[in-house]
């Protein structure tokens, strides 16, 4: 736990660049770890900052030098030492985070949106896809972010959300309403595909839990804030990703794509089905571990996938 003599800092820092500074060398000097939704102290820091001072991140940049209110100050240095003291993401702390430059409202029911699958939506899977889908299927939607960002770049798609977790669901839900996407973006309690409505979808995006148990435990504390349900999934990460191999060819359509993110885990794929031809994606701001398949690839290695998914 940080030490500090918090009259001195409310004393002697008066400005919103006074606080700023003060909390990137707090953070620097705590070591903390980066990655859910920032990468490095200073965006967090700001984050923080403005949103303890109920302020727009938007900003001139000339209100940096306007002086707090003992009572501002307080505030401010809470969520910093929070931020320090209990390892919680930031997104936590504000109940924020952008995904393909969406807002979504999160909490510790679900993992901070950080796919770089958010890259593909941006473009409109224009390199993975060759028709604009009618019906899209986001498998483990979490938050509900990869869905409603699929309403945004396709509006006369219609979106499935499904998920095992009732209290992802939960926050799904409350996303899709604050979104008006409640027409459009339907949320569905199913375990992988058990409870997936009659039809086929042109594409399936899925983000599911894939780290294997060593990463699991190597993982910083950061980690240990979200649902481990949403991240760990077997000894070597694939539980979810084998069955979903093994079905999604029963729920697309003949011209249809899955999309599947498996991160570090792409390593265990790779070893899993050396016969199968994977498109792995590459990224132009970072990310890997995304394949695509079509689905005449999943029908060909159906029956490898089924007998790996029995395992």
């Amino acid at each position: 736990m940080l030490e500090l003599n918090i009259d001195e800092v409310t004393n002697d820092l008066r400005t919103i660049a006074d606080f700023l500074r003060w909390g990137v060398s707090r953070f620097n000097e705590a070591d903390l770890f980066y990655g859910h939704g920032s990468d490095n102290a200073w965006d967090e820091v700001v984050n923080l900052t403005l949103f303890a001072l109920h302020l727009p991140g938007n900003m001139d940049n000339a209100i940096m030098q306007t002086r707090l209110t003992k009572t501002e100050k307080v505030a401010v240095i809470n969520l910093i030492l929070r931020r320090i003291d209990e390892r919680i993401p930031a997104a936590y702390l504000t109940n924020l985070a952008y995904f393909a430059g969406l807002p979504f409202y999160v909490d510790e029911r679900v993992l901070v949106p950080r796919s770089p699958i958010g890259e593909l939506i941006d473009k409109k899977f224009a390199e993975q896809i060759s028709a604009e889908p009618a019906r899209i299927l986001d498998l483990c939607t979490g938050s509900g972010c990869i869905a409603i960002a699929c309403a945004y770049a396709f509006p006369e798609a219609e979106v499935d959300a499904l998920d095992l977790s009732d209290d992802a669901l939960d926050v799904a839900s409350l996303n899709i309403h604050n979104h008006e996407l409640n027409e459009q973006v339907i949320p569905i309690k199913s375990d992988v595909f058990s409870g997936v409505p009659r039809g086929k979808y042109d594409l399936i995006v899925t983000n599911p839990p894939y780290v294997d148990a060593d990463d699991i435990g190597d993982m910083p504390d950061e980690f240990h804030h979200e649902p481990e349900m949403g991240l760990g999934c077997g000894d070597d990460g694939l539980d979810i990703v084998r069955t979903i191999l093994a079905q999604a060819s029963e729920h697309l359509s003949e011209q249809g794509v899955l999309i599947c993110e498996v991160g570090n885990s792409m390593l265990h794929v790779c070893a899993e089905y050396p016969e199968v031809d994977f498109t792995w994606i590459e990224f132009e701001h970072g990310g890997l571990g995304v394949f695509k398949l079509i689905q005449q690839q999943l029908l060909q290695h159906k029956e490898l996938f089924e007998q790996k998914a029995k395992k």
